[in-house]
Formats: structure tokens, sequence, C-alpha cells
């Protein structure tokens, strides 16, 4: 008998607090994995950029701060499609094979991903970090919007409270360098819509009935990587990547390839949190990483720079990030989420 089936067959005859432990499990760990990768793949991503002096972000997936962190970058995607592949050829996984209707059900996401990817480089040269930052927490509050507007989730004030207090939190972090620029806001403001309607509309997709997660994973990646690679071309990245000078550092090339892996791990753990918690909780638990990020950054490293508004500011946005954390692992959200054929074990193994 599978894990499943035992999980199945233990909850027919338990009470129904009971029956809902395995779902509440598949929550945090699936956040938790998601958490751990995304700040593992700061760290490596930290020593590249500022150790080695990797001159492309783009190819790389990463910048300077939240900026870049949030792009699919090209070497992600292609270890992406070539570890999926490879899987679902030796019967690891289960996803469609391509027909004319993959690009039906996949769409609108490529066109959310190319919006998003168009606006976030156009508002990164307009706003300086901190202001950049703050308006960047505007996703988390679009997310519970298109939530409810598209797949009909409902949350209680307590959760909205928690939301509000994480941007609160950002605000008064970035207190002493909030300055003005229209276009700015406007690229970010349609950054954060993009970014919004993408995790929304993932989960939605990744219906067990339509392509699953890890179709939506896999072909998400197939349609993305030319338009990331023109980018790449037509930005000079690319070039800069292959005329760098440290290919023949090997201890260069072990955490090179281990920031390409993470970066896999990475996507794998945004879809796996989507999915079994919602698109708000990525964003959320994005956003206490990005804090944590920060308290550490306050002990080593070096370019923290201490005042009292930004530190404030953190333990306001942490507080309410913490608190959405605790208000959703004990509440069941509506309405219920799909349940997928294939057990928790698999997926976090994968």
């Amino acid at each position: 008998m599978t894990a499943g089936g035992q999980a199945e067959g233990a909850g027919a005859g338990a009470d129904p607090a009971s029956a809902r432990l395995p779902s509440r499990v598949a929550k945090l760990l699936s956040a938790l994995f998601y958490g751990t990768c995304s700040f593992l793949l700061v760290l490596i991503n930290k020593a590249l950029l500022t150790t080695y002096r990797f001159p492309s972000p783009i190819v790389l997936g990463v910048g300077q701060g939240e900026k870049i962190t949030r792009k699919q970058c090209f070497l992600k995607m292609a270890v992406t499609i070539m570890i999926l592949y490879v899987s679902k050829l030796n019967k690891i996984i289960h996803f469609p094979d391509f027909d004319k209707k993959i690009p039906t059900k996949l769409f609108p996401l490529p066109l959310l991903y190319v919006g998003n990817h168009i606006s976030g480089l156009a508002s990164t040269s307009k706003l300086s970090l901190p202001m950049f930052t703050v308006l960047r927490k505007f996703t988390i509050p679009l997310t519970l919007l298109l939530e409810t507007i598209i797949l009909g989730k409902q949350y209680s004030l307590n959760i909205i409270v928690s939301v509000f207090a994480i941007i609160l939190g950002a605000f008064v972090a970035a207190g002493s360098d909030l300055a003005f620029n229209l276009e700015g806001y406007i690229f970010v403001f349609l950054n954060d819509i993009f970014t919004a309607a993408n995790g929304v509309y993932t989960k939605q997709k990744m219906d067990p009935k339509e392509l699953g997660k890890y179709g939506v994973l896999f072909y998400n990646a197939c349609f993305m990587i030319i338009p990331t690679l023109i980018i790449s071309v037509s930005t000079g990245d690319l070039r800069q990547a292959t005329e760098f000078n440290q290919w023949k550092n090997v201890l260069f090339i072990i955490q090179f390839l281990l920031s390409c892996f993470l970066g896999f791990l990475l996507m794998y753990s945004t879809v796996l949190c989507s999915y079994y918690n919602s698109a708000l909780t990525t964003a959320v638990v994005g956003a206490i990483k990005n804090v944590s990020v920060a308290y550490i950054g306050m002990l080593v490293g070096g370019d923290y720079i201490f005042s009292v508004l930004n530190f404030v500011g953190l333990n306001i946005c942490m507080a309410g990030g913490l608190r959405y954390s605790f208000l959703t692992l004990g509440s069941q959200l509506k309405p219920k989420q799909p349940v997928d054929e294939e057990n928790i074990s698999q997926d976090l193994k994968v």
C-alpha cells in the first residue's frame, strides 16, 4: 500500500482534525521547501556576483537585491526542461505529451511572463532599491485580490490585516528613501500586476485534469526560454557570460552549477508551494525570505547599513508574515484544493 493510500485509510476512521493533518503537513513542507531553496539561492548567487564578479545577471537569473532575483533565468529554464524531460522518460513523473491544445491550456502564462520581464527591466532603472522594494510588496495584496476574483478564494479579515502589515513594514523600512518617479511607479505597478496574475493563473493551470504541476512547469519553461535567450543576447548579457575569465576556476564552476540546480529547485518549489497552499502564501513566504536575508546581512556580509526606521520596518514585515503563516496553517481556505494523484513524498524527492 502506498503512503497516500495509508493516509487515506487512516483518515477514513479518524476524526476530522486528523483527516486534515496530511494537508497541513503538505502546506508546511512545501512552504519551507520554497523558502529554503529561495534563501540558499540568494546566498550562492551573492557569492557568484560579488566574490567572482560574474557579469551576467540575466543569464544567471539574479542581481543586486530584489530587482532581478524574481526573474526566471535562461539557465534555470534550460536545467528545468532537461530534468523534467528525463524524469518523464524514466516514468518518475508524468505530464501530458505536447499537442496543439497545450498552448491554449497554458495561455496566458507565456504572455504574463514576457510582460513581467519587460516591465521589471524597465522599472529597475527608474527607482532606487528601497522604493522599488516597497512598491514590489504590492504584489501581495494584488495576488490576494486576483485570487478572490479568479479562483473564488475567501480570506479572513485577520489574514488581510497581516498582508497589509507586511506592506506597512516595507514603507517604514524604506521611510528615509522614498523618492517619487511617475514613470518608475507605472512600470513597477505593471510589474506587480503581471507577477500577481502569473502566480494566480499558474495556480489555476495546475489542476490535475489540465496540465498538472509538472506540465505547467515544463511547458512554461519551454515557451519562456526563447524570449529569455533573445533578451540575454540583445542586452549583451550572453556575450559577457561567455567571455567571463573564471570558466577555468573549478570552485567557480562548482558554485555556478549549484546555482543552476538550485534555480531548478526554486522554480519547482514555487510551483509546489502554490499547489499545496496558494499564490498568496508563496508571495508572503518570499517576503519573509527577503526579511530573513536582511537580518543575516546585519550580522555578516558588511553591506547592511543600520537605521532605526529600517530595523523597525523589517520587524513589522516579519511579524505580518509570521502572523499570516500561523493563520493560514491553522485554517482551511475555501474552495478546497484539487487532490493530486502523486503523493507528497514523491514531490519533495524530484
